[in-house]
């Protein structure tokens, strides 16, 4: 009803349910009451390249009556399809319409982009590429629409209703700077009051009455005796070199991130880093006990983690230990993807290894009952999504959630952040919560 009133009214929103409820479906909805007008002028969906054939498929199961074409395959291919295709919707990837984008020369009746935070960075190529679609309807689908920051709020809705929200040097200035640095609460009421018409979120708590609990559990881990010298000796390096960063003109960001990266990966696993180490880190021994124990408890478990190295290590344990998994990467291509995903939900595997960023959206993994993070992430909203993949309708097992983190690290300061961060996405998304922070240089 929320999404027709908007068509009707020729303005767009932001569908931001909670992972799991069914925002694919919805949207497939919206589009068969529309199938007259998709005759004369098609939708166009543009989604990340790992769920192209996934929505093709939700479209051929729920609305077998609308006619569907993947702009898909070579440069050649595509520009054929382009050119030919009488299809009522068209289905292509960000990173494909950033390069066919100047083939799209006629006008849609709706553009709907999913994992809307694909646009968040106004200045990237796939959001100057979306936004340059011509349409009559414009809605984007993400569960997050504030991962960071409040100017990628500004990004969804520069597409979605441009000029509502002003300039981004506008907007920053008016909303950005006061609501994040300063914590300007007649700012953020006003913020609030504008975008709350236009972004529909309900939480899977408020829509399935029936779904089964999700517990989390965070598990502290102490670091053993020569992982502390370890860590404490890098950590003395990476302070050094911090100080230095922080008193020059023009930080180098990417210098930093590469100094915190390499203390997560102490955290996680030495080894990442010392050829000269040979025993298992503290963590990885502490998970591939959970993971035994879960397997006993006839428990299916997805484990994900931010560095794929990890999996080599833990495959190696669960050899050993006659533990049966499925893996999936950035290197596992779409087809193989598909297959690894019906494996899991269909054979007596024990784990899935996934590694965030290649996991985090469109899969559908009810068949797991246990999920465990190997490290945190920078913001929640990526591991909540993560964790979705098993916590959603079709779930009729209770879903038990472990994130491992080692005390007194980097890590430590990671899950006080994300506590931040979620907040500012509760305020503005789930509409309740106090004042936002933002990352500074402590």
């Amino acid at each position: 009803q929320w999404l027709m009133t908007l068509t009707r009214m020729g303005l767009g929103g932001i569908l931001a349910d909670d992972m799991g409820l069914g925002k694919t479906v919805q949207v497939i909805t919206m589009l068969l009451a529309h199938q007259e007008k998709l005759l004369q002028k098609p939708a166009l969906i543009i989604t990340p390249a790992s769920l192209v054939y996934n929505w093709e498929s939700e479209i051929h199961r729920f609305a077998p009556t609308l006619t569907v074409c993947s702009i898909t395959g070579t440069a050649a291919e595509r520009h054929q399809l382009l050119q030919q295709t009488t299809a009522q919707i068209w289905l292509t990837s960000y990173d494909l319409l950033k390069r066919d984008v100047d083939y799209y020369t006629q006008s849609f009746s709706f553009c709907i982009i999913d994992e809307a935070q694909n646009i968040k960075n106004h200045s990237t190529k796939a959001a100057k590429a979306v936004k340059a679609i011509q349409s009559d309807n414009r809605f984007a689908l993400t569960g997050t629409p504030i991962e960071n920051r409040l100017s990628e709020l500004w990004s969804i809705f520069d597409f979605l209703l441009p000029g509502y929200l002003y300039s981004l040097e506008y907007f920053t200035h008016t909303f950005g700077k006061p609501i994040e640095i300063e914590g300007d609460e007649a700012k953020q009421a006003q913020l609030k009051k504008m975008v709350s018409p236009f972004i529909l979120r309900r939480t899977k708590k408020e829509v399935l009455k029936d779904l089964p609990d999700k517990v989390e559990k965070d598990l502290w881990l102490d670091f053993d005796k020569e992982e502390r010298k370890l860590y404490l000796a890098n950590l003395a390096l990476v302070n050094e070199e911090l100080q230095a960063q922080l008193k020059m003109d023009n930080v180098d960001s990417i210098l930093i991130l590469s100094m915190l990266t390499k203390l997560r990966q102490i955290c996680c696993e030495p080894r990442m880093l010392y050829s000269n180490i040979t025993k298992p880190s503290t963590k990885l021994e502490v998970c591939v006990d959970l993971v035994q124990t879960l397997k006993e408890n006839n428990k299916k478990v997805l484990l994900f983690s931010t560095f794929t190295r990890i999996f080599d290590w833990l495959e190696a344990e669960f050899h050993e230990k006659g533990i049966k998994y499925h893996k999936l990467t950035g290197a596992t291509s779409k087809e193989k993807r598909k297959e690894e995903v019906e494996a899991f939900q269909n054979d007596d595997s024990d784990v899935f290894l996934i590694s965030l960023k290649a996991g985090g959206t469109g899969l559908n993994l009810t068949k797991a009952s246990a999920v465990i993070h190997f490290d945190p992430w920078w913001n929640s909203s990526a591991q909540s999504q993560a964790t979705d993949r098993a916590y959603r309708i079709g779930q009729n097992q209770n879903v038990i959630v472990y994130q491992l983190l080692m005390k007194n690290s980097i890590e430590e300061k990671i899950y006080q952040m994300q506590a931040r961060k979620q907040k500012m996405s509760d305020i503005f998304v789930e509409n309740n919560g106090p004042k936002i922070s933002r990352m500074t240089a402590e």
